[in-house]
């Protein structure tokens, strides 16, 4: 028996005489209070659906549905996003609609594609995992100036080796109420399908020696200020300050940590979100919006409440 609740019913598509389109974007975080609208405050949804209406000479507002609401000062380069168009609007500004939001935008987001989407597709609902790195430079003289927007500085040396060990106790699905900021009605429940740390070198042009520590963090779904506290714990680890079962032991516990520090928000990028291919994308919409219960026996990929979540 499955202990799954449903979600009241929705309609799956766009409405009548609506075209859904994918748009796939990239945003630099620094100057953003995070993706979603927020009024008086600068936004990715708001600077989007505001350059939609614009360009294509609308008086209505066209909302639009994101794989996943990243935090104020988070960046993204393979952010996913649909909007549904009416029909004789599509038709008439879709070949021009790249070219004119690349106009219209600022320079800190980028839409560098825009297509139809294909039946059954949601970019919240449809998506079976999303992929963030953390890059973190632990060189003793800091951050090259021309990375510190998206590099966090880490003032002792990292161990990756202990780290790699950490990471591996957090894999699979678990409640991580102990590295989520809690919502009302939202579980807490993931499933984390890969995390490890590697050393990539600083960028082949800088005159500093040395390399950054990039956590890759994939999941079905993330909640909030998760990958930023996974990796708190992680580095308590890397600098010796904690032994390597630590953010094992926090996970088991249920319950924030106050060692563990909800880390800076601009060392978080989010890479990459993956969807199925077309034909599994309505019977992914469908387990998606159910509420997860731990142990439900969900394949991978299954997200619980609020999936992509807030990171």
């Amino acid at each position: 028996m499955n202990d799954c609740a449903e979600r009241p019913p929705v309609k799956d598509g766009p409405a009548d005489g609506h075209t859904r389109i994918r748009l796939d974007l990239a945003y630099h975080g620094a100057e953003f209070s995070g993706w979603a609208r927020q009024r008086g405050r600068r936004t990715v949804q708001g600077e989007l659906e505001d350059a939609l209406r614009i360009v294509t000479r609308s008086e209505e507002n066209f909302p639009l549905t994101v794989a996943g609401r990243t935090d104020a000062g988070v960046h993204a380069r393979g952010q996913v996003a649909h909007v549904d168009l009416p029909d004789e609007l599509w038709a008439q500004h879709g070949e021009k609609l790249l070219r004119r939001l690349a106009g219209r935008l600022p320079a800190d987001v980028r839409v560098y594609r825009v297509a139809e989407a294909p039946h059954g597709f949601d970019a919240r609902f449809a998506a079976i995992w999303r992929r963030y790195a953390y890059r973190v430079a632990d060189h003793q003289g800091g951050v090259d100036p021309m990375l510190r927007g998206h590099v966090l500085w880490h003032d002792r040396p990292l161990d990756l080796e202990r780290m790699n060990a950490a990471a591996k106790l957090l894999v699979g699905e678990h409640d991580f109420a102990a590295y989520c900021k809690k919502r009302e009605g939202a579980t807490t429940i993931r499933t984390l399908l890969e995390v490890h740390w590697d050393r990539v070198p600083i960028d082949p042009y800088a005159a500093q020696e040395g390399s950054l520590a990039v956590a890759t963090v994939r999941a079905d779904a993330f909640c909030h200020n998760m990958v930023r506290s996974l990796v708190g714990a992680m580095l308590l680890v890397g600098d010796g300050h904690r032994p390597v079962e630590f953010p094992g032991e926090v996970l088991a516990g249920g319950v924030r940590n106050s060692a563990v520090n909800v880390i800076r928000p601009h060392g978080l990028t989010l890479e990459e979100v993956g969807y199925p291919e077309d034909a599994l994308l309505a019977e992914r919409n469908r387990v998606s919006r159910r509420l997860r219960t731990l142990g439900d026996g969900a394949a991978e990929g299954a997200a619980g409440s609020v999936p992509g979540g807030s990171d």
